[in-house]
Parts: C-alpha cells; sequence; structure tokens
C-alpha cells in the first residue's frame, strides 16, 4: 500500500502511481477519513494499516524527526511543489533498488529522495546510509 501525504493531492500523482504499482494507492486522509491529520499523527495512523509506505514531499518534518518504526516505511522527497510530476518515476526508481524492492524490504525505513541520491535510515540503527537511483 502507497499512502500519499495530502499535500499531493490534485498533483496526478495517485494516477500516475496506479500505472505502475500492483497494490492499493490512497491519500492518508483514507486512513481516517474525516479527520484533519497533522504530521505529528501520521506514524500513529500509519501502523493501522498493513505495511504502507508514506510518501510526502514534507520531508522537513519526517526526516530524522520521525523514528523509524517496523510497521511502515516513510518517502520523502526534497522537491518544490513545481515539480511534483517527479515523484511518481523516482518512486518507481526507488521501489526497484533491492533495499526498497518488497514491501518488507523496505518496512522499518525513513528515506530521503533528493535528485538520484537516497539516504535513508532505519529500525533500530542510526547509521544515515547512502546510495544512487541510478
Amino acid at each position: 500500500m502507497i499512502v500519499l501525504d495530502e499535500h499531493l493531492q490534485g498533483a496526478g500523482l495517485e494516477q500516475a502511481i496506479r500505472r505502475w504499482y500492483r497494490g492499493q494507492v490512497c491519500f492518508i486522509g483514507a486512513l481516517r477519513p474525516g479527520s484533519v491529520i497533522k504530521d505529528e499523527n501520521v506514524p500513529h495512523l500509519l501502523r493501522s494499516a498493513r505495511q504502507p509506505t508514506f510518501v510526502t514531499q514534507n520531508w522537513k518534518h519526517f526526516w530524522q524527526r520521525t523514528a523509524a518504526h517496523g510497521d511502515f516505511c516513510i518517502v520523502c522527497f526534497t522537491l518544490p511543489s513545481e515539480r511534483l510530476q517527479e515523484i511518481s518515476p523516482l518512486l518507481r526508481g526507488l521501489l526497484r533498488l533491492t533495499a526498497f524492492r518488497t514491501r518488507s524490504a523496505r518496512t522499518g525505513k525513513v528515506v530521503r529522495v533528493s535528485g538520484e541520491q537516497v539516504a535513508y535510515y532505519q529500525v533500530n540503527d542510526s547509521q544515515v546510509y547512502l546510495m544512487h537511483l541510478r
């Protein structure tokens, strides 16, 4: 399951990701309909879903501020709003990497994607790992 941050609505990302991703794609609001979801509540809400991958451009609120948790993955893109259409192909590239290819491989990681550089930390490991998309 890929869960998109509410700030990504209206960019056509849900449809773009559905073209290549076989699983469910939804916005964070679908996990708790009718509620305003604040950033600090996102990790708790993600734990209620089955191994979701949360995608956001709001990296300043999640990267190295949110503890990695074994029930979900958070992927933060450092793209400005005018480049949101790049998230789908970058996410697809990320999910092709061995470290992120399966839900179980990526669960427990918090990831930051900046251009083609990927940085992540994971559950029970404070080290930040670096890799490239290509």
